[in-house]
């Protein structure tokens, strides 16, 4: 039987790895890396380098493959269409991967940005691939240090305020449904449209990074209407500069009292 492992690699720090991780990559006889192209060639580099770190003496082999494109500029009604169509075309991929490039009873591995659980597809597509009945296998599943806790610890923080939720979204979302009622902290990933500044008139403070874990990480922190016009113009040079750009922020309030 073949087996693969869904590594969390962390938010992009080596040291984020956790010790079962180690453990899982020391294991594999097969990395799958999907190449983002070369905007994000350091991505593949970052992973190629924590490899280098923890893999050990023991042989393996790298299989590069190119990731699909995803539309990302569909209206909200194309939205559920457009990632469904990239998750059947990712799924093929992955799926020739598996069954061209790893023998029965060898075990592959997918590194994971961040934690396999959080906005991430790696688990749904392997599901996927199981369903259609072609190429058999299992899997196993690695937690990692999300951007999320990777972001609160960089600002020295905590996620909710005492007895308080808090809510992780995306940016499309929080821009559709407004800021929730029934939280306080409001954590939000992939959002590419900036929308914070949609709020940057209430009494909100934010916590925000780029490129959380990695040397080029940029944090930015206080009141939203005094540092909204600082993210912007810090992330707009931080994209021109690196063709791309992976920010995560907290929204926090205070909670009304009485």
């Amino acid at each position: 039987m073949r087996k693969i492992l869904v590594i969390g690699i962390g938010a992009g720090d080596p040291d984020h790895l956790t010790l079962q991780a180690v453990k899982a990559i020391t294991s594999a006889d097969v990395f799958f890396i999907l190449d983002k192209g070369q905007e994000k060639d350091d991505l593949v580099a970052l992973r190629r380098h924590i490899l280098a770190l923890h893999a050990g003496q023991r042989p393996y082999r790298l299989v590069d493959a190119r990731d699909p494109d995803r539309d990302r500029t569909a209206p909200t009604p194309g939205y559920g269409p457009a990632v469904g169509d990239w998750r059947r075309r990712r799924a093929d991929v992955c799926e020739r991967l598996i069954r061209d490039e790893l023998a029965e009873g060898e075990c592959g591995a997918f590194l994971v940005w961040g934690d396999p659980a959080l906005y991430d597809s790696t688990i749904g597509i392997l599901e996927d691939i199981l369903a259609r009945g072609e190429v058999s296998f299992d899997f196993e599943v690695v937690p990692g240090v999300s951007s999320v806790s990777a972001l609160a610890a960089r600002h020295r923080t905590g996620l909710n305020q005492v007895g308080r939720p808090v809510r992780i979204t995306t940016g499309r979302r929080l821009s559709e449904e407004g800021f929730p009622e029934d939280a306080d902290d409001v954590v939000v990933m992939l959002d590419a449209h900036r929308t914070y500044l949609r709020f940057r008139d209430e009494d909100l403070h934010i916590y925000w990074g780029a490129y959380v874990g990695t040397p080029d990480e940029i944090l930015v922190s206080g009141r939203l209407p005094e540092v909204a016009d600082e993210i912007t113009a810090v992330r707009a040079e931080a994209r021109d500069r690196k063709g791309w750009i992976m920010d995560t922020y907290l929204l926090r309030r205070k909670p009304k009292q009485g």
